[in-house]
């Protein structure tokens, strides 16, 4: 019997809406993508987890193991699972195609929240429904429909609400509604939203330090004011309510040519650290685990997605942000290899951690999840 390959499985997928299941005890097995590029500390490893996953952008896991997908210009949601314990996933469904950008999932309490540009979508109950979800509630709908920037990651924090960014409609201006260039907030049901952060670009990651609950953030920094500046960030907020000071002032200490005569840098918070100019930092995860050597455990995870306008390209990367309480005292190179002699060949989005240690990176542009674990013996 003649097999169809997985590329054109994956469009009758979105039509069906169902799973694909084909014969063999693994659904992604990788033979095209040279991962044995990617430079890694002595005693890591990296391996295709998922390929053919179209799009992958932000992730989250469930307390059951369902590896819960988003897209951007792809418009589907996917879930993943491991049904063979083989330590891969063996099935992908297709939640739901034909959505606006539909980049940030976050599970809780049993539901997958989706975040579209203006709103926030639920799917009841959802791993009992993974090959008949459904039509999802709508949770919110007020968010902006501007595209520019529009795309959010979402995640909910601490204290149980979700978060949800609003990016500048715009590369560099100053707009009339507060919600722009903003981290929002609101309750699961979608009451009670609020802004609880002013001045951010467009964050596309954030988390919480896992003992002191402060938000961490990444923020991609302004374009056109030449190859080396500004620096994107990697913010801390101990605190609601501060202003990390776009559009007038960039990486902390540089204002900006058109906004930054009507405040000075000294009015705003400054990031944790300056990350490089253009290498739009995304996904963020702290290590809570324990499989890693200890100089790795409580350090910052950071997916580096690359520059797009930059004449030599730089980022392409998983960095590695090294902390003395809650100072940054380095920022260096964990994952690299995707940006191959000025070619691309894959860009990281975000940052999951399995159950057993190993990290999981989101890849947008080569359509893949790979699983860096450590291995002593290696």
């Amino acid at each position: 019997m003649r097999l169809l390959p997985i590329f054109v499985l994956i469009p009758l997928l979105a039509f069906s809406c169902g799973k694909i299941n084909p014969p063999g005890p693994k659904l992604f097995k990788s033979s095209k993508l040279p991962v044995d590029k990617i430079q890694l500390p002595e005693g890591f490893e990296i391996e295709v987890y998922a390929e053919g996953v179209k799009n992958a952008r932000s992730m989250d896991l469930s307390p059951d193991g369902t590896l819960f997908v988003g897209t951007r210009g792809e418009g589907k949601v996917y879930a993943l699972k491991d049904t063979n314990g083989d330590g891969r996933p063996n099935q992908q469904y297709v939640l739901a195609a034909g959505l606006k950008m539909p980049n940030g999932v976050a599970f809780r309490d049993g539901d997958l929240y989706v975040a579209e540009v203006s709103r926030i979508l639920r799917f009841p109950d959802i791993e009992s429904r993974l090959d008949n979800p459904g039509e999802p509630e709508v949770v919110y709908d007020g968010y902006p429909t501007e595209t520019h920037h529009g795309w959010k990651y979402i995640a909910f924090g601490p204290d149980g609400k979700l978060y949800v960014p609003v990016g500048a409609p715009c590369n560099i201006c100053k707009s009339e509604k507060p919600v722009f260039a903003s981290i929002t907030r609101l309750n699961p049901d979608g009451t009670g939203m609020e802004v609880v952060q002013e001045g951010i670009r467009n964050t596309v990651g954030f988390t919480w330090h896992p003992e002191t609950g402060e938000l961490w953030f990444t923020d991609n920094g302004r374009d056109w004011m030449g190859d080396d500046q500004p620096y994107c960030e990697l913010n801390r907020a101990p605190e609601d309510g501060l202003h990390f000071g776009y559009p007038y002032c960039h990486q902390g200490d540089l204002p900006d040519p058109e906004f930054g005569d009507t405040a000075p840098c000294s009015d705003f918070t400054p990031p944790a650290a300056k990350l490089g100019p253009h290498v739009a930092p995304l996904g963020l995860e702290f290590y809570t685990s324990k499989q890693f050597p200890e100089p790795y455990q409580g350090q910052i995870f950071v997916a580096e997605h690359g520059s797009w306008n930059r004449s030599e390209k730089i980022g392409y990367r998983v960095m590695m942000a090294t902390l003395d309480g809650n100072e940054v005292v380095s920022y260096k190179p964990f994952a690299e290899g995707w940006l191959d002699k000025g070619e691309v060949w894959g860009r990281p989005v975000d940052i999951e951690l399995l159950p057993d240690g190993s990290m999981l990176v989101s890849d947008d542009f080569a359509d893949a999840i790979y699983r860096i674990y450590y291995n002593p013996k290696s």
